[in-house]
């Protein structure tokens, strides 16, 4: 590493964003900063589905590190104001009781009417103000990244039009992480097809009050609310960090489907959660394995700590509690990454596709078997980006890409290179 750390910021600050429907403490986004301020170029990060900032802590940490002239914001997306994650200040335990015992704020569709209008636009827009603050009025460079979903927004963020200002004229790079647009997820058994009826009934399904989606609790069995996943997840992770191994606190708390006979420890018990030999693909990491005690023994190019670090947080955490279906329903109508008529009758900008001129990074994990390579070629193919850098790793899970060291991660290592080898881009 060559970064002098000792002008290092490591700040969350917030930022104002467009002014939307909803009330006035949710018209911010989150930005977790890390690396020097004065650096010439800011890489902006936004996490997947249910990715908060807390996601890229490690990511952040390592690129900001390896450059004398790099700093890192990831991005908390507005809908992260919505969550009760007041009790993860306090100790374990406390918490623990708070949220299990039924004491957190729920948020009720019904009182959340307002985030039916939450989409894409909205969220380009929030974003837009996040890298003109990044930008400091041109005096530094800025490249939007992001994983999984978040990789989508970047594209379309690029693509989209801001009052006559194509987004990429407001960046330096691209940086795509296994997910984008076109095929980019077929590779991970996610292919879309959207009839322009069925678009029509979603959104009339979102404006009935089906505003957030709870895919990720029940797909992995934790609870059938929006927030189920996230909370056991986040009390895994703080209990792993006080008492790694002690008796695991949540093991005859945890829902049946996920429950096991062995004995946990606490760490055991986050560890299990995350295994990449039986834990659903999407949320999986290769930290090590369970000993016959129960205790977690670290292996693999992730260690358990580093996950549980990012996950136990109050803000920024990894996890976003409440997603979006008027943001899932705008990704998906966007997938061909060209204006048609379900883009023109959900109000999508996406003028701008053929017209991106700045250079794109695309990295691939095990998960989508190839297609985000496939479709960022797609992507370049059809527009003016003049170098696209792709790289693979199939060894490592989705996941694996922002927790793995740096020895082992060849996602940090290709990416701090694409971004040092980066041309300044012409005013």
């Amino acid at each position: 590493m060559t970064q002098d750390q000792q002008d290092w910021i490591e700040s969350y600050e917030l930022v104002q964003g467009v002014q939307a429907a909803g009330p006035a403490h949710a018209q911010q986004v989150g930005v977790l900063k890390i690396g020097r301020p004065n650096a010439r170029r800011v890489l902006v990060l936004l996490g997947g589905r249910e990715g908060g900032a807390g996601v890229f802590k490690h990511t952040a940490r390592s690129l900001a590190g390896a450059s004398d002239d790099l700093q890192v914001w990831a991005v908390d997306r507005r809908e992260q104001n919505l969550a009760d994650l007041s009790a993860f200040a306090d100790a374990p335990e406390q918490a623990t009781e708070y949220y299990l015992g039924g004491h957190y704020q729920v948020q009720e569709p019904t009182e959340s009417l307002y985030a039916a209008q939450w989409g894409l636009e909205v969220l380009v827009e929030d974003l837009r103000r996040v890298v003109m603050a990044a930008s400091d009025g041109g005096r530094r460079e800025v490249v939007l990244g992001g994983v999984s979903v978040g990789a989508s927004i970047a594209l379309l963020y690029a693509a989209w039009d801001f009052d006559g200002t194509p987004g990429y004229r407001d960046l330096a790079g691209l940086a795509v992480v296994d997910g984008g647009v076109h095929n980019a997820y077929s590779g991970a058994g996610m292919e879309f097809d959207l009839p322009i009826e069925a678009a029509k009934g979603w959104l009339a399904a979102i404006e009935g009050g089906a505003v957030f989606e709870d895919f990720t609790s029940t797909t992995i069995g934790l609870g059938d609310r929006p927030e189920s996943a996230a909370v056991f997840f986040q009390l895994a992770a703080q209990h792993a960090l006080a008492d790694p191994d002690g008796p695991a606190v949540l093991a005859d708390r945890l829902p049946e489907a996920v429950r096991t006979d062995r004995k946990l420890t606490n760490a055991g018990l986050l560890g299990w959660l995350v295994d990449a030999t039986h834990a659903h693909p999407s949320y999986s990491v290769n930290a090590g394995r369970l000993a016959d005690s129960g205790a977690w023994i670290d292996g693999g190019p992730v260690q358990l700590a580093t996950v549980a670090d990012a996950f136990a947080g109050p803000r920024p955490g990894a996890w976003v509690w409440y997603t979006l279906n008027r943001v899932m329903l705008d990704l998906v109508a966007a997938i061909d990454f060209a204006e048609n008529d379900l883009t023109e009758m959900l109000g999508l900008r996406l003028q701008h596709g053929k017209d991106i001129d700045v250079p794109l990074y695309t990295f691939q994990s095990g998960l989508t078997n190839g297609t985000t390579g496939q479709a960022a070629a797609t992507v370049t193919a059809g527009s003016r980006i003049p170098q696209l850098s792709l790289h693979s790793d199939p060894a490592l899970t989705h996941q694996d890409i922002v927790y793995a060291r740096w020895e082992d991660n060849r996602f940090l290592q290709t990416l701090s290179h694409f971004l040092g080898d980066l041309p300044r881009r012409a005013n």
